[in-house]
């Protein structure tokens, strides 16, 4: 009775394991991983999340975000934001640098207020976030 109770709970422990290897094989890399605090965006194969520091944007502010995002993707990191009723961008353009286990952002200033739309392009995945500035 024994034998047949160990090996029912092996079986039990191997179906767990083929359960979640494919739930992160489809698509659950967003719902997996674990991101520094802040707004968090996905997509079907990304999640982000941000930060802006200070917290409150100011227009005529210069500010930071930081932000980080899984699983690991190759190819060029880029941000930008833009005003989309307006259909002009910023008039800096942001640089991105390693820190911590995520990244930094500096060099954003939104000059004017009203809706601006962050963007986050990670290799080929493009993520956005709208926020309203006043």
């Amino acid at each position: 009775m024994e034998k047949r109770r160990e090996r029912l709970r092996r079986h039990a422990v191997a179906l767990r394991g083929l359960a979640l290897g494919g739930a992160l094989a489809f698509g659950g890399h967003a719902a997996a991983c674990e991101l520094p605090p802040g707004k968090r965006l996905e997509s079907e194969r990304l999640a982000l999340s941000y930060r802006t520091v200070p917290a409150r944007i100011d227009p005529g502010r210069h500010f930071e975000v930081y932000f980080g995002f899984c699983p690991n993707v190759r190819g060029p990191i880029k941000v930008d934001a833009h005003m989309p009723e307006h259909r002009h961008g910023m008039n800096y353009r942001p640089s991105v640098s390693p820190a911590g286990g995520g990244y930094r952002s500096e060099g954003w200033l939104f000059h004017m207020p009203g809706r601006w739309e962050f963007v986050f392009d990670i290799g080929d995945e493009r993520l956005t976030d709208s926020v309203r500035i006043e």
